[in-house]
């Protein structure tokens, strides 16, 4: 079963910390707002109708009940409050605490079907974590201090139905307990199924014209449709398990009510028991049940946050490939002495060992089959992925020994498909230089090959996921001119000319051989010839276990 309050919760999330000292005191108050309201009404209706007290004579206990009432609506509505903000702010943290980790743990790391498992979690995830702050934690709360503060109470007078309430009411958290292990191996499989459709619909929408090409589509949709049946019966197993349990928990704090009740009822005929103190025992007595009871309600529906919770957790206790924490990044040549790369968790070698130069202002090619480890390497040089022997090297310092993001800072990536991120084509242009200005910007997208005036609106056309007026070539150039705007030490460029006319592959090496002109040292993974002829160097990489 998932731990009540996992303690990095409160370790990633500030707002946690307030929220559980504030329903500590909500749930204090609210224990004593109790006890008054029992013992005001246990009072009340003793003298009115043993004692044949007029309203005038009550009418101070009415007016302290009034107010305790009104307290209780008050302190309820505070804590409701508090538990909102602290939800809202917690989910917002863990949002950015998870986006900003699976960013330093690289696209190597992100790839598969871990894509559409993390897209979902930072979406619907997160958010089904809302109700666990914001319902089941403070409930937590309030179930740990009123039914102990109240048990106190009952105690004080009546040894019997203390001793019966004492007895029945731990049942209740271990009939919980026995019930979310079931709820826990329920809910893991719900998440785990539809981290299996996020992640097959992901790679199906992205691979839509192949399969269309060779008339797989069909065969596809099936494959969805099995999947979202599983997703569906796993749902309603989750809803049944909670259906049963909370019937289960209301039955066992019912009969324990019962019990009590049964208790005094048969003392008051005896005359063993004054009535003002049963009344007052017996108001309170369903206050013990309620708390614990409204936590299994509450866990039942926060059970999705806190399998969410425990995945996000799972990410974020990822260690990232590069962890230095040097600063001063030293100029020089960057130098690839003997790196060899095997995947955590696989015996296939990624990349064999390799050693070579990147010197500033020079052009060096990778060339090589495919599968032979040029984009691992191109991780390797961002720092998404360790070597498992050798070294890269800046001016004679090892690149594991800085800080990521010191380092990337030095670095500019061109992939084979860039991602605009706009809204507009000049936006994604000042990426790395946000101040640059619109004669700028025309300057870089002109010395990238791609004149604005090419583009529907200019600079100003619209870029990113949801509205793209821009081809795959042009994307291309637009993040070739982003570089071109603020070069950077070191450019890395996977096949940038990869499905390129002739003219336009033209500009690209043109541009290329600008980048290095600039000061750049420039790793191009090339497969045409154009880009291979342009370059100073051509280094072959070649499988694990064939001589070079």
């Amino acid at each position: 079963m998932p731990k009540p309050l996992d303690p990095r919760l409160v370790r990633y999330a500030r707002g946690v910390r307030n929220l559980l000292i504030g329903s500590v005191v909500v749930a204090a108050g609210t224990a004593l707002l109790v006890i008054a309201q029992a013992f005001c009404l246990g009072d009340v209706v003793s003298r009115v109708f043993l004692g044949g007290a007029t309203l005038s004579d009550v009418a101070p206990v009415l007016g302290i009940l009034a107010v305790v009432v009104v307290a209780r609506a008050v302190l309820g509505s505070l804590g409701e409050s508090l538990a909102q903000r602290a939800a809202t702010r917690t989910s917002a943290q863990l949002r950015a605490q998870l986006l900003a980790h699976v960013v330093r743990l690289g696209p190597v790391w992100l790839s598969g079907e871990r894509r559409g498992q993390i897209a979902t979690l930072a979406t619907r995830g997160i958010d089904s974590i809302e109700p666990y702050v914001s319902r089941y934690l403070p409930q937590l709360m309030i179930a740990a201090v009123v039914p102990v503060t109240v048990g106190f109470a009952i105690l004080t007078q009546d040894l019997l139905a203390a001793v019966i309430v004492g007895v029945t009411a731990p049942l209740i958290p271990v009939f919980m307990i026995l019930i979310g292990r079931y709820t826990e191996a329920a809910t893991a499989k719900q998440w785990s199924t539809l981290g299996v459709l996020s992640g097959h619909f992901l790679d199906v929408v992205s691979g839509l014209p192949t399969l269309k090409a060779f008339g797989r589509e069909r065969a596809q949709s099936r494959r969805m449709a099995d999947i979202d049946r599983q997703y569906r019966q796993a749902t309603m197993g989750v809803l049944r398990v909670s259906f049963l349990s909370s019937l289960v928990l209301e039955l066992l704090a019912t009969l324990s009510v019962a019990v009590v009740a049964v208790a005094i009822g048969l003392r008051l005929v005896d005359g063993t028991i004054d009535l003002r103190t049963g009344l007052t025992v017996l108001i309170l007595a369903p206050e013990v049940y309620l708390p614990i009871r409204a936590v299994g309600a509450q866990f039942h529906a926060a059970a999705d946050g806190i399998d969410a919770a425990e995945q996000v957790f799972a990410v974020l206790d990822v260690v990232p490939a590069a962890t230095g924490t040097g600063t001063e990044v030293p100029d020089g040549d960057v130098d690839i002495d003997d790196v060899s790369i095997t995947y955590p968790g696989t015996d296939v070698v990624a990349l064999a060992p390799t050693s070579l130069l990147l010197r500033r202002g020079l052009v060096t090619a990778l060339v090589g089959p495919s599968g032979v480890g040029k984009s691992t390497l191109l991780a390797a040089l961002q720092g998404f992925v360790a070597p498992t022997s050798g070294a890269v090297r800046v001016g004679g310092i090892d690149i594991a020994t800085l800080a990521p993001d010191a380092w990337r800072a030095r670095v500019a990536v061109v992939s084979q498909d860039p991602v605009l991120l706009g809204p507009t084509v000049a936006d994604d242009v000042r990426l790395r230089r946000p101040d640059a200005t619109d004669t700028e910007v025309d300057a870089a997208l002109r010395a990238a090959g791609l004149d604005p005036a090419s583009l529907p609106d200019g600079a100003r056309t619209r870029v990113g996921d949801l509205a793209s007026d821009v081809s795959a070539g042009q994307r291309r150039r637009v993040a070739l001119a982003r570089v071109m705007l603020a070069p950077a030490p070191l450019v890395l460029l996977d096949e940038p000319t990869a499905g390129l006319d002739d003219a336009t592959e033209a500009d690209v090496v043109a541009t290329v051989r600008r980048l290095a002109d600039a000061g750049s040292a420039v790793l191009v993974v090339a497969h045409r010839p154009s880009l291979v002829a342009g370059a100073d160097d051509v280094v072959e990489l070649v499988p694990a276990g064939v001589g070079a």
